[in-house]
């Protein structure tokens, strides 16, 4: 089995790799240098492996080895309260995780026919959404408009209006769990999140993944699917999860 390649080029974070004639789409890879990267182009000829970090250490004929891993982070309880970056590492200063489980970012999503028809309200709590253009548990929803609108005011009160909605879940397929993803936001954004629902208490109920503007493309590009594979720990688990992505024209 060939697990070592040799890198042809790099550049914009993208390296072309030669000789990995085993490797999966997906797959993590690791660098002479200690950087890893994520293979997302498979050609006959080489491999498109998009660099996690700078590429400045990376230099052509390099190796290059498999780690037989495909791209996975961390979700179960043990992530409410914590911030993380696209790959689910924490970056809040709190430590290491603990008990976790790990779950692929790609998974394939359920057929129509196992899904249920959206029947239940999701409450945001704000009258003019709850009233005027309800949201549906399983429903997806743009909010869309001009910029300093409101339009992260109406996440972010969504999510702290949570807080009196669980206290008064009678069980825990009731509560609703929130994963908030910034992607593309400056790092004092998103401080200024983590400070609002922490003062509010939100944070017991939330998860906040961080790829922000000084992150590398590759982290920003993981994000949402790493949120989303967060919540659906949740509802793999019979309960219910809101995931914010904010926002996906970075």
């Amino acid at each position: 089995m060939d697990e070592i390649g040799r890198v042809v080029s790099v550049g914009d974070r993208i390296a072309r790799v030669y000789g990995l004639n085993e490797i999966q789409a997906g797959e993590i890879v690791e660098f002479a240098s200690g950087v890893k990267g994520i293979a997302l182009n498979l050609e006959n000829e080489n491999v498109g492996i998009v660099v996690f970090g700078s590429d400045t250490a990376i230099k052509e004929g390099d190796l290059v080895k498999l780690t037989g891993s495909i791209v996975d982070v961390p979700v179960g309880k043990a992530m409410l309260g914590r911030v993380v970056n696209g790959l689910g590492v924490p970056i809040d200063g709190r430590g290491a995780l603990s008990d976790h489980e790990r779950r692929r970012v790609e998974v394939k999503a359920p057929g129509i026919i196992e899904r249920k028809s959206v029947h239940e309200p999701m409450q945001t709590g704000l009258k003019a959404v709850d009233s005027l253009v309800p949201i549906g548990r399983g429903q997806q929803e743009l909010i869309i408009g001009d910029r300093q609108i409101g339009k992260t005011a109406i996440a972010i009160d969504t999510i702290l209006n949570q807080k009196q909605l669980n206290s008064m879940a009678t069980s825990e397929s009731e509560t609703l769990y929130c994963v908030y993803v910034a992607i593309g936001q400056k790092r004092s954004t998103v401080a200024q999140l983590v400070q609002i629902l922490s003062e509010a208490n939100a944070l017991e109920y939330s998860i906040l993944v961080a790829a922000t503007a000084s992150d590398p493309a590759p982290l920003q590009f993981l994000a949402p699917y790493s949120g989303c594979a967060m919540g659906e720990y949740f509802r793999d688990n019979g309960m219910y999860a809101l995931i914010i992505y904010d926002d996906l024209s970075k």
